[in-house]
Order: C-alpha cells, then structure tokens, then sequence
C-alpha cells in the first residue's frame, strides 16, 4: 500500500509542492499539472530516434525544477546540557565544538585537556586530571611519533576512561568533546617543513553533580554503639557523590565495628541506584554488626611447642577485655616475628553468646605450623687497618620450649679470635622482653692491648626488632669479667701481664623516633650507656663509671638525598686510667668511629708510641647518602666527614682531634645496606696509613 505523503516526516511545503496524487499515479498527475508532453509535430516532424540502453547520453536534457520561495527547513540544534550551566564562548566549526576560551591543561605534546564549564565550578579537576594522566593510553606515548591512525584509537579509549571518571566524582550526565588535529613540533611553524604533529583535546563538560540520596546501613542502627559507628561511616544524604569514597567509608566502617568488639560483623556489597529525575543516587550497604564480645581464653594447635599460656602472655589483651581486631592482628605478627612458625592462622570463636547488655565470649583459637628451628648464619667484614673479621653461629631457636634458644657463636679475625655459648628465652615476663645469659672466651692482639679474656654476662632487655621498632628500648644485667692483658710487644719483647678482675652493672637506654632501623631517613636517636664497675688488680680495688652517651639525627633534603649526623660522648671518673683494664679503657679510630683511621687508634700514645687509651672519647660524623640510579636506584654515594679525640682525663682536653673524609658506597639489599667506605685521614700521625677501606653491613651509623 503507497504511502501517502502527509503522513511522512515532511515539511508542510514540500507537502504543497507534491500532493498525494503524485505519489499514487505519477504519469497521471504530471499529464494534468503540466500538460501533454511533445509529440512527433512539436518536433517539427522528425522521429525521435530510439536509445540504446547501452550507450551513454551524450547530450542530456536540461531539467529545470523551480525551488520555493516558501521552504523552510528545521535549524540545526547542538545538544548541551541544561540552560543553567555557563560555558566559555565557543564556536560551532564542522562536526565538532570547540571551546575557544575554555581552560586547558596540557599533558604533553599530543595531549590537552579543556574545561569549559564556568558554572558550576567543577571543584574536583585537579584530582581528576591528576587521575586520567596516570591511566591515559594517550600520555604513556608523551612523543613516541605516533601517527594519527594511532592516536585516534587510543583517542577512543581515553574518551570512554574520562566519561567512567565522571562517572565516579557523581557527573552522570557529563559530556566528552573530542577534536584531533596537527601542530608543528616545538613551537615550529608550519612553513618550515617540520613533520606535524598529531594532537588530540578533550573538553570536558560535568555537568551537575549529583549526590547522595537515601542511605540504608541495614541493622547497623540496632547495635549498642549505633550512634559511633555511624560517624565512622562519613558518607551523608545531601553530599556531592564520588563513588570511590563508598569503598574508603565500608572499610572505615568495617574497622571501627573490629575495634568496639563486634567480631563477627557482616557488610554486604554496596549498591547504588541512580535516579536521574532527582539526580541524586540512593545508596543500600546491609550491615550485620552480630553483637558485642569481650576476649577470653588464647588456644594454641601444638601445646608443647607454644602453649597456649605462652601465647596468652605474648597477647596486648587480658581475658574480659573488649575484643579489637587489631590486638587479633597485632597477636598474629607477635607470633609470626617468634621465628618459630612457617604459618599461623587466629579463628576467633564463640564460647558465649550476648545477652542483653553482656557481651558474649570469643575464644582466640591459633592454628599453627613449626618451622626450621636450626640456623646456621655467618658474617665477613674487613678494615685495612684492623684486617679480617668472620663470625659464624649455630643456633637452635626452641631447644627449651617455648621459645628457649641455644647459641654457639665464633670470631676468627686478624686481631681477634672468640668462642661463646649463649642461652635466651624470648617473651619472657612480657612481651618483647628477653632474657639472656652468655659465657665467652676470647682473645685480642691489637695496637692497643694484647688481651685474654673470659666473661659472663647476663641480660633482661627489651630491644627493638624489625618487625617491631620500639620508641623506647632498654637493658639491664650483670658483667663478670677476668682479663689478662699487657700492653703490645716492643722489638719482639712481650711485656709483662696483669690480670683485672671485673664486675659491673651495665643499663641501656634509647629513644628512637627514626623511621627504619636499618636504613633511616628522618627522625633521630638518642642513647645512653652507663655501667657501675668494681676493678681489682694487684691488690687494687677500684670503683668507677663507665659512660656514653650517642646521639644522631637523619633529614630527607629531597627524594633522592639524606644528610645524617652524629655524636657521641663518653668518660669513665672515679679512678686513675692505670686501675682501668687496657680493654675497658675509650678509644676511637674504625669504621664505627672515626674512619680514615685504624681501629682503637686514636688516643694517648704510651712513651714506645702505641694507643694506651683514655678515660674520655669525643666522637662526631657528617655523611650525605646520595641515591643514584645505578641498578634501579640501590647504589648510594655516600660522601663523609669525621672527627674524634681521645684524652687521658675525664674532662676532654681536645689536645689532638683526629679528621677523616672519604667516600663510601651503598647497595641496597632486601636485609639493609652493603657498606664500602674509603677514608683518608686529614692529619694522620706517623703509624696511620694514607688509606683506610671498611667493608660491612648496615650503615655506618
């Protein structure tokens, strides 16, 4: 059936100009309007010839239709959003708009991003330009020569990631203009022959932000803290929309019902239903907070390996305490730095459920699996001066369940040799306190001394770890030592010994504000040595103080430097130096102290030039370590500047300061920094050598 031509989407001139009948019988209507066309006699009687349908017409006939004067066609509209947004002026050229006022940020040399819109102000543009630029496709090439072809594609892409982030700042009716184009590279004209550049620019529209309507948390308003774990979940009807926050809030959220003893909270996933009449978006979370519990008894899976007693003194919560996820984790980690398990797993468990205003009772039952328990560990250091240095131990971490060690540790050394047996039983009487008792024997023939020694020292401390840097560390034991010692051999000439007897009362203190303990970059140190000591030698007794007391400080001056400093000072009053063991006495010089210089050899010099020791050091240190990009950042310069003196009284007389500079590197490794350090000493006496070399773990200080 023929459509009739009023019924068709067209203007009602072009009705006019060809009705209905037209349509119906063409011929018909065209014989009527316009008359019978020309015959044979119009033609002055010639025959028309007839056409081959395979020949083209070399001449056609003009057709002239008259246009009306009437027409009118529908104006083209472009579609923006609401009237009460305010744009830059902009101008309607071909298929695309462009803003030509609008501010642009530019990304890189193939792309800009627009903002036209005045008001509303988009308030969120610098995170959000700040986000499109790190999941751009187009600004990971940032010059690579692509082609247009190229660009267009990731063109696409990068339209569909800034509508999605529009999306997620609550701009759902935000719209993407995309224009591509050439520029001249760096600023060149186009005359000059210079390949153009392929460009791509983004204007972004927002649009109005929607924000949040109704919010439903489920049950949550049943639980007896309502009121504080609302606040803990920020988001409010009323407020702009970001998506992203409903995320950061739920585990907010899911924090703070862990930490008011709800141990079995539910959340559900969030859903979001955007309604576009109200521009608003309601949002449902079904929460089960599941009621209040308080601790009670810690379980352990291998009783007579660690009890679940042991556990429990390990634990920062007492049983009836409310129960926090956090002290749950932090009991997991306590357990885990034990080194005495491959695996740990904590289930908390109902004993007793709430009733009314009681909470209920949650057991923490912890599932665990041994591991190695024998080590076998070795160190290598070397210094110029004082030669090589190799420690090696064995060790079994729980011969004495729980948690008691046995150790045997060795030093074989160009200057020193050592045999020791240790014993330790950690978390004792408390968390992260130890106890420790070590005997030794060991001997020493350095520049200084010639020294045999045996010793017993027993400790109670409480020591930072790296799994638990502690703010406050400290010690306290007993010391007994019996030395034999003499000064060093003259022309192959042993001098005569003398034996010390020794017993002290050694304490430790430290505050400690750094950010690592292998490798800080802020915060400072400050500690404290002090040591009660009773000396008996030849029928002498002597008491007397032995004291230090080291401070240093790290600053971060830019992503890549760090300047620490230090400095330290000891003294031991209350007797003459010659009632102090040689081995007891202060030196400075090494790789700890002042490098440049041998070990122990700065200081009062004996009248055969040998280091004698003092009863006052006075030690400082300056050292910028400089990151470089050598193997992916883990090489350090590290430029250096140090100084000391030694004096033979408790009040330093700085008579002789010793300066040493050099270079160190650093590479870093995943159990702290590999040190070589260099150093020339700067006014070096007749026994120093011109270069000293210090190879060691960790930083210097």
């Amino acid at each position: 059936m023929p459509l009739a031509a009023q019924d068709q989407a067209t203007d009602a001139a072009l009705e006019d100009l060809i009705p209905d009948s037209a349509v119906e019988n063409p011929q018909d209507w065209a014989i009527e309007e316009f008359g019978q066309g020309p015959d044979e006699t119009d033609l002055g009687g010639e025959e028309i010839d007839e056409l081959d349908p395979e020949t083209p017409l070399d001449d056609s006939p003009e057709i002239s239709v008259q246009w009306p004067d009437d027409l009118q066609l529908s104006p083209i509209e472009i579609d923006l959003p609401e009237e009460d947004i305010q744009f830059a002026d902009l101008d309607v050229a071909g298929p695309d708009v462009a803003f030509t006022e609008a501010d642009l940020v530019r990304l890189n040399d193939s792309l800009t991003l627009g903002f036209p819109q005045l008001d509303p102000p988009f308030t969120e543009r610098g995170d959000f330009v700040e986000r499109f630029e790190a999941l751009s496709t187009i600004e990971e090439l940032d010059g690579d020569g692509e082609n247009i072809a190229q660009l267009a594609a990731r063109a696409r892409e990068d339209e569909e990631l800034l509508a999605e982030l529009l999306r997620v700042y609550g701009f759902y009716d935000g719209r993407i203009v995309r224009s591509i184009g050439t520029t001249a590279p760096g600023g060149a004209s186009a005359n000059d022959g210079a390949t153009p550049n392929p460009t791509v620019r983004f204007d972004v529209i927002p649009g109005e932000r929607y924000r949040f309507g109704a919010i439903d948390l489920g049950a949550l308003a049943m639980a007896p803290d309502a009121e504080t774990l609302r606040r803990a979940f920020e988001i409010e009807s009323g407020e702009p929309m970001q998506s992203d926050r409903i995320e950061t809030e739920r585990f907010d959220l899911d924090t703070a019902l862990g930490e008011f003893g709800y141990a079995f909270a539910r959340i559900d996933e969030p859903q979001l239903l955007i309604d576009h009449e109200r521009n608003e978006g309601d949002l449902t979370m079904p929460v089960t907070p599941g009621g209040k519990y308080v601790f009670g008894a810690v379980t352990s899976s291998d009783e007579d390996f660690l009890s679940g007693d042991h556990l429990a003194t390990i634990a920062r919560f007492d049983p009836g305490d409310i129960y926090q996820r956090s002290l749950e984790l932090d009991l997991r980690r306590a357990i885990t730095a034990t080194g005495l398990v491959s695996s740990v797993t904590i289930d908390p468990r109902e004993v007793s459920a709430p009733r009314g205003d009681e909470p209920g009772v949650v057991a923490m039952d912890v599932g665990i699996e041994r591991a190695d328990l024998r080590t076998i560990a070795g160190a290598i250091g070397y210094g110029s001066e004082e030669g090589v240095r190799v420690a090696a131990s064995w060790e079994h971490r729980n011969l004495f369940p729980p948690e008691g060690a046995l150790k045997v540790r060795g030093i074989l050394g160009t200057q020193e040799q050592l045999l020791g047996v240790g014993l330790r039983k950690n978390n004792f009487g408390g968390r992260d306190r130890i106890l420790s008792l070590d005997a030794y024997a060991s001997t020493i023939d350095s520049p200084a001394f010639d020294a045999n020694t045996a010793g017993l020292l027993a400790t109670y401390e409480r020591r930072s770890t790296l799994l638990f840097q502690k703010p406050v560390s400290w010690s306290i034991g007993v010391e007994l030592v019996a030395t034999d010692e003499r000064p060093p051999a003259v022309n192959g000439v042993a001098a005569p010994r003398s034996t010390f007897l020794v017993a002290g009362i050694p304490g430790f203190i430290q505050l400690d504000t750094t950010d690592d303990l292998l490798d800080p970059t802020e915060g400072f140190r400050v500690s404290a040595n002090l040591s009660p000591e009773v000396s008996r030698n030849r029928g002498t007794q002597s008491f007397y103080l032995r004291a230090r007391t080291d401070a240093s400080t790290y600053r971060r001056v830019t992503d890549s430097v760090v300047v620490a400093g230090r400095v330290a000072f000891g003294a031991i009053p209350g007797t003459e130096l010659e009632n102090i063991a040689p081995s007891r006495r202060y030196y400075a010089g090494g790789g700890g102290s002042v490098r440049g210089y041998g070990f122990r050899q700065i200081g009062p010099r004996d009248t055969l030039g040998d280091p004698s020791g003092g009863r006052s050091v006075v030690e400082g240190a300056i050292e910028a370590r400089i990151r470089t990009g050598l193997f992916d950042g883990a090489v350090s310069v590290v430029p250096f500047l140090d100084a000391g003196s030694v004096s033979p009284d408790v009040i330093p007389d700085f008579e002789e300061i010793k300066l040493g500079v050099g270079v160190g590197l650093r590479y870093y490794t995943g159990f702290g920094p590999l040190r070589v350090d260099v150093g020339v000493p700067l006014n070096p006496g007749p026994n120093d050598s011109p270069v000293a070399v210090y190879v060691s773990l960790g930083q210097a200080f």
